[in-house]
């Protein structure tokens, strides 16, 4: 009896040492490094643009997400922040040097500044300032849609890089093979985007949505939604389903950005629904959120084919 006794006492202690330590936790105040922050890294006379993102995990720790001039979003998996310094590393991903990227800074009112020594040993500075939230408090009201490809030649577009393999032929936009991007002279902020695309099986492309927000063009046939594969926002956002044709068939992206928020439908069917992109992705033109920007093309993965690009704009 005496031993029974004593293991009910015994269990119901346990009980309720492990019931307070299952109590819900109260949520931390957030600290000031928190939040999402638009960087620019400044390597000699080149400007590259990077994004990172700090938030709480459980009582005491920092984690976050990091985003460079290439590659996708990369987990945090902790956050240093003492007295406004703040340093992080993360492993490599598609560089070929094998050591951690490692990151510090200094946070002083909404301004970081600090230093990023790279897997191949480079040591670069940096600065960064809080993104913007890009919400809008009204749904716009849409105009005439215009195209943006005339089906001729190439004006209106211009090459990203020092030499041009874009041509035009039978009024499709072409990358015969891999070289530079392309993108549109004319900048734009809130849009509904209508382009029709068609690759050779294993091609790699991509449409930027104001030169910062990557929806991935790459031959997914036959597998399951994921990050970096067709329809996804690069690194951030997965489609809830691949409705895809085959390589070397035509397929259509209906893309409306509105804010930070975007809708991507795949040969008519929705894939992604009015869902906040949270930073810009790998391949930015810039780290400048609050700005328009263009649409660009991605031509250094591998052959790809445009046409019946349109664009729609908000009446003013």
């Amino acid at each position: 009896m005496l031993r029974t006794l004593t293991l009910v006492i015994l269990t119901a202690t346990s009980l309720s040492v492990y019931a307070e330590d299952r109590k819900p936790a109260v949520a931390p105040a957030a600290t000031s490094l928190e939040g999402r922050w638009d960087l620019t890294v400044q390597s000699g006379n080149n400007t590259m643009p990077s994004w990172l993102e700090v938030t709480h995990s459980g009582h005491n720790t920092l984690v976050g997400r990091f985003v460079g001039s290439s590659g996708s979003a990369r987990p945090i998996s902790k956050v240093t922040f003492n007295d406004g310094k703040l340093s992080f590393a993360i492993p490599p991903q598609w560089e070929r040097a094998t050591q951690d990227l490692v990151v510090n800074g200094t946070l002083e009112g909404d301004k970081l500044s600090g230093t990023m020594t790279t897997p191949a040993g480079q040591t670069v500075s940096w600065t960064g300032v809080r993104a913007p939230s890009l919400a809008r408090t009204k749904q716009p009201n849409w105009g005439k849609s215009m195209d943006l490809f005339n089906g001729k030649d190439l004006k209106g577009w211009k090459a990203m890089g020092q030499t041009n393999q874009w041509v035009v032929e039978n009024g499709v936009l072409k990358s015969p093979k891999s070289g530079s991007n392309i993108q549109t002279e004319q900048k734009f902020s809130d849009f509904k985007l209508h382009l029709e695309f068609k690759y050779p099986k294993g091609s790699n492309s991509g449409v930027y949505l104001r030169g910062r927000y990557e929806v991935q063009i790459v031959d997914s046939k036959g597998l399951e939604p994921q990050i970096d594969m067709l329809g996804a926002v690069y690194g951030f956002l997965v489609p809830n389903e691949l409705p895809e044709n085959d390589a070397d068939q035509w397929q259509s992206y209906d893309i409306t950005l509105i804010g930070r928020r975007v809708t991507v439908a795949l040969n008519g069917k929705i894939i992604i629904c009015d869902t906040t992109i949270p930073g810009i992705t790998g391949g930015a033109i810039d780290s400048n959120e609050a700005e328009p920007g263009p649409i660009y093309l991605q031509g250094d993965h591998g052959p790809i084919e445009f046409r019946n690009i349109r664009i729609t704009l908000p009446k003013e």
